[in-house]
Order: C-alpha cells, then structure tokens, then sequence
C-alpha cells in the first residue's frame, strides 16, 4: 500500500461518520507519549470513542522524567470532561527493552530509524494491550506532533494490527489544527511541556 497518497484525516473522518451512522460508540486503546500531545487527541475522540489511555514509553530518560510525564497524564484525564468514559493504564518502564532496540542506532538524528523502531515498540505493546483487553481499536497520539512522521506510525500501526488481528485507527492529529489545539489545551490546563522527544539520545 502507497502509504503516501492516503489522507489520514479524511479516512478518519469516513469512519467516524459509519460509528455515528451506526449509534455505535467503540472502545480504543490510545497510546500516548505525554499530557500535552494527548490533550487534544481526547478532546476530538472521547465524543465518539470509549478510550483508555496506555501510557507505555520506556524510551523515556531519565526515570524522573518519565514518572513526571506519567503522573502529569493521569492529571490530565481527571481534570479535562468527557462525553465518554475515559481511564487510565500505565504499562511497564521497559527502559533495556528500549536500550536493547536502539543498539548500534544511538548516533542517528532524530527523525530516522531509531525512531521508527521505537514507534514499533510502542505500537507492538499497545496491540498486544488491545487484544488482551478486547478494545475495537488501538492507536497513538505520537501523530499530533510536528517533528513526527505520520505515513510511518500509520504504516507500522496498519502492519501491527493485521499481525495481532485488531484495528488500527489510521490518523493524523496534527490535522484540523491538532498541534495548535494541543498547545491552547496545555495552557488551559497548566501543563507541563517537556523540550525533548523522550529518549537521552533526542535529549
């Protein structure tokens, strides 16, 4: 598949039309990288979706950043007001699973391998989490970002979901104004933006 002609937004857009059509309200599992990015991401699904949120980054460096980032999510969610139910799941801290995957690759820019292999742990994670817990759709909030590829994460996502037999939901938040939304929505709520990606290679 040309994963370049597709526009993710418009595709999303469809679906969202056929759950509404339907009277449907699906559950998804949202991986997310941090309180900020999956600000708006929350806002625009939680009025279609049942989401959980699976914070699992074990790219994250140091720990303090990472348990700061985790605590700031679950804030997130208990400040912000939804149509649908969101909750809450924290995965594992595995930072020599992450080591393990970067290997030979620590001297690469930002952008580049390194970090499609690492959006592929993260999606691989959160697909095993979605078949475990029955959820109609998995997907990440890593999209909204400007500094991110959109045809990777949906490739990787769309090959990760035919492996493990659930849906992945196509997307590229930084679409309808996400990334801007994301920034007014950080302000609103008093959030903590972290100045780098995660890993202490991007650091």
């Amino acid at each position: 598949m040309n994963y370049r002609n597709i526009n993710y937004q418009k595709e999303l857009d469809k679906l969202i039309d056929v759950i509404q059509k339907e009277g449907r309200v699906p559950t998804l599992l949202l991986h997310s990288c941090c309180a900020p990015c999956s600000s708006y991401v929350l806002e625009y699904l939680s009025e279609y979706f049942e989401i959980t949120v699976f914070y699992y980054n074990p790219n994250i460096f140091p720990e303090s950043e990472y348990t700061k980032r985790l605590l700031e999510q679950q804030t997130l969610i208990g400040d912000m007001h939804f149509k649908n139910p969101v909750s809450f799941l924290a995965g594992n801290y595995d930072k020599e699973k992450f080591y393990e995957m970067a290997a030979g690759m620590e001297h690469l820019k930002e952008g580049g391998a390194r970090c499609f292999k690492c959006y592929e742990l993260r999606l691989t994670e959160a697909a095993e989490m979605a078949v475990k817990g029955g959820f109609d759709y998995f997907t990440t909030t890593l999209s909204i970002s400007p500094l991110k590829n959109a045809e990777k994460l949906n490739s990787i996502g769309t090959k990760i979901a035919s492996r493990y037999g659930v849906k992945y939901l196509q997307s590229d938040f930084k679409k309808k104004n996400g990334y801007k939304r994301s920034i007014e929505l950080s302000k609103e709520y008093g959030l903590y933006r972290q100045d780098y990606c995660g890993c202490e290679f991007s650091r």
